[in-house]
């Protein structure tokens, strides 16, 4: 007979053999993560469903790309991305200390929820809104509150009861409406706590909320390079708001939170002001086109102020024109919570992928 092990060997045995579960957060273990738009591997596919912009960026990252030096990359970047911070400073008429840089506008948004709300507070913001929100409110473990926006998806007044934090995207996802930046103003003067308004496509907008950061001491406008700058590659977003706000996000950031290489090609898509606006410019008249002539075929659709459209389809469910697009390899997105499972959202391609979504809804009509 073998010898036996000792107590506390066959203790830790069991310890170590436990169900892994009993190792996460509660918390965690209860939340479900953020889905994210599909990526497919094929290049035969026309990607309608994650709004990235159909046109390259600016020729200058291009540039960078080729002319890097490579002997950066055995050294750390600058942990503050001083050099991008002034030149985004530069651009909207403050100062670096108004400014900071994060690996693509989610890391900002996370960073403000463990910033901003204490323990016994709460996060609020708008439903149908940005997905992103709940799943980073679960990570923090604090409750939320959700004013449900009307029917139209169309402003309501947030209920802000305990909320240390408002997440406000502005335009709105997936509806594609903007919210007038007056409104917006009196909302955040009347509010106590901390309010993120997320500009993720606020150069495809007529209307920004850039003066509300830099005028009030509550309010950060959150934008990202992913969308207009046509840069959803290199994670790169950035915040503007008071510098005590700043500062705050500057003490519990990675140490270097974005990479020498991001750096440096989002500082060449940001030295090419043209470039964005005959970018944007092209996107926005697609945009309407695409309006048009969805709404020739019976569609339903919601004013967009961003590079995609929400639509309605009248002629079937739209988890079954997902389906039947999808079989024709074109990707749109279908989200299945209660407010938005009758819409998709389509996100504005070239003119050619456009082409292509519309001979294919007439197919499919047809068929």
């Amino acid at each position: 007979m073998g010898a036996r092990l000792p107590f506390d060997l066959i203790r830790m045995h069991e310890q170590v053999s436990s169900p892994p579960e009993r190792r996460i957060k509660a918390s965690v273990q209860r939340m479900s993560g953020y889905v994210p738009g599909e990526q497919p591997a094929s290049a035969d596919i026309i990607k309608l469903n994650t709004n990235e912009n159909p046109y390259p960026p600016a020729p200058g990252v291009a540039d960078v790309c080729h002319d890097f030096d490579l002997d950066k990359l055995r050294q750390y970047p600058d942990p503050v991305s001083a050099p991008l911070c002034d030149q985004l400073a530069g651009l909207y008429g403050c100062h670096a200390e108004n400014v900071i840089v994060g690996n693509g506008s989610d890391e900002i948004l996370a960073l403000c929820t463990r910033a901003f709300v204490e323990d016994d507070q709460k996060i609020g913001f708008f439903d149908p809104s940005y997905s992103l929100y709940p799943i980073l409110s679960d990570i923090r473990d604090v409750p939320v509150v959700v004013t449900p926006l009307g029917d139209a998806f169309e402003w309501r007044e947030p209920v802000v009861d305990g909320c240390g934090l408002f997440m406000l995207a502005n335009p709105n996802a997936p509806s594609g409406l903007s919210i007038d930046s007056a409104r917006v103003r009196a909302f955040c003067e009347a509010f106590e706590g901390v309010v993120i308004v997320d500009e993720a496509y606020a150069e495809f907008a007529d209307d920004h909320c850039l003066a509300l950061a830099l005028e009030l001491p509550n309010v950060l406008v959150v934008r990202t390079l992913s969308k207009s700058y046509a840069l959803a590659g290199i994670r790169l977003g950035y915040a503007l708001g008071h510098p005590a706000l700043i500062s705050a996000l500057m003490k519990i950031k990675d140490s270097y939170n974005v990479n020498a290489l991001t750096q440096a090609m989002a500082s060449a898509a940001l030295a090419d002001q043209d470039y964005l606006v005959a970018t944007v410019s092209r996107v926005k008249a697609t945009r309407a086109r695409l309006q048009e002539a969805l709404q020739a075929l019976d569609f339903d659709v919601v004013p967009s102020q961003t590079n995609f459209l929400f639509v309605r389809p009248t002629h079937r469910r739209a988890d079954a024109l997902f389906a039947a697009l999808r079989e024709r390899n074109i990707l749109v997105r279908h989200f299945t919570d209660e407010r938005v499972c009758d819409y998709l959202r389509i996100s504005v391609g070239t003119d050619d992928e456009i082409d292509a979504l519309l001979r294919a809804l007439k197919d499919i009509q047809s068929s």
